[in-house]
């Protein structure tokens, strides 16, 4: 099994910024793809950035320039770096990840975080 613990979350005001983290733990032979969704209240839950593990990124439109997703690999862990906050931010974040657990098996099997919440409120 492989568990995905969040943390970084919390209350901002605009303009302000957040770093949230993502560590995977368990049966990890190796990760994929890694991404954060983030989904408000009464919305669906939409893609906000991915990263491969060679590092390449995309980013929803609405947060272009002002998020930034990175991953160390070696702490199997992903980020997200939120600047310029709004209040549209405002949505529980959760984390991602495409999970190879065993070098006997190519199969991925995807995994999610518990959230954090985000609220961007004056």
């Amino acid at each position: 099994q492989v568990q995905l613990v969040e943390s970084g979350g919390g209350l901002v005001q605009p303009g302000g910024s957040l770093r949230l983290s993502c560590a995977a733990s368990g049966s990890i032979f190796s990760i994929n793809a890694m991404a954060w969704y983030r989904q408000a209240p009464g919305k669906q839950r939409d893609l906000v950035a991915v990263i491969s593990r060679g590092g390449s990124t995309t980013y929803a439109d609405s947060v272009k320039g002002r998020f930034t997703i990175s991953r160390d690999n070696a702490k199997n862990t992903v980020y997200l770096q939120m600047n310029s906050l709004k209040p549209e931010d405002t949505a529980v974040y959760y984390c991602h990840a495409a999970v190879r657990s065993s070098w006997r098996e190519a199969t991925v099997y995807p995994y999610w975080g518990q959230g954090t919440q985000v609220t961007v409120s004056s």
